[in-house]
């Protein structure tokens, strides 16, 4: 029996959550905001329990990578290809993203995605367990070493698309622009309708000349405290009565 708990995530796809390594709406939207396409060839950075790379196994997609620094996630992430018999699908590999060569294949992947830690070292106070410090705090991850290493994997023309904090934007923009990866597409996130954005979804791409398209803003909730239309079909057939966000 798994010492982690299952958590349905629809289209006969299972996720292995546990207290220090879980998933939150952030990923979720992501994950929509990525969208693969049947070939696209994927890499999700900083894995946890591999919500993202279960995400798009409800649908059609190349080969998906999932890298991530910590035993326990990539074991949760290693169960759920075993339940899921995912095997030709999606491959979990454990290791420190600012040292893949040789681990993962640079230049092969069409599209990186990384839920990056949204606070910078020294910001804010420190969350005591390891598992949230590593998640929460760049110690471990700074955004350039994100973009550096998205640069890394990505073919010519490749997507990269990460989530950040919007006070983080204008850093995250200089930062892939240094490493050649050219923001192309924004979208904010508010909880609700005239409320400020509490998180900015980002893409770019490898060696692509400047332009930002930004899309309509995205709600999570509508005005009777519900979720809005556009999140109920992003959420899908998830149970979304299991869900505490």
């Amino acid at each position: 029996m798994s010492e982690f708990k299952k958590e349905y995530l629809g289209a006969g796809i299972t996720c292995f959550v546990s207290d220090d390594h879980t998933f939150g709406t952030d990923a979720v939207l992501l994950a929509h905001f990525a969208a693969p396409k049947s070939k696209t060839v994927c890499c999700d950075l900083g894995s946890g329990c591999g919500i993202i790379p279960l995400l798009w196994c409800k649908g059609e997609t190349g080969h998906i990578t999932a890298v991530e620094i910590q035993e326990q996630a990539a074991r949760q992430i290693d169960e759920a290809i075993e339940f899921n018999s995912l095997e030709d699908r999606l491959t979990a590999v454990c290791a420190d993203l600012r040292n893949l060569k040789g681990a993962v294949p640079f230049g092969h992947f069409d599209l990186v995605t990384m839920n990056p830690p949204y606070k910078a070292s020294g910001a804010g106070i420190i969350s005591k367990s390891d598992a949230d410090k590593i998640a929460r705090h760049d110690t471990m991850c700074t955004l350039n070493d994100m973009c550096e290493c998205a640069a890394h994997l990505l073919n010519f023309g490749g997507r990269f698309c990460a989530c950040i904090r919007p006070e983080r934007l204008s850093e995250l923009f200089v930062t892939m622009s240094k490493n050649g990866i050219e923001p192309k597409r924004l979208r904010l996130v508010s909880k609700y309708p005239g409320k400020a954005p509490w998180l900015a979804l980002v893409e770019g791409k490898r060696g692509a000349k400047s332009s930002l398209k930004v899309e309509n803003e995205l709600y999570v909730y509508g005005p009777g405290g519900e979720y809005s239309d556009e999140m109920k079909m992003i959420y899908g057939d998830y149970l979304l009565e299991n869900r505490g966000d």
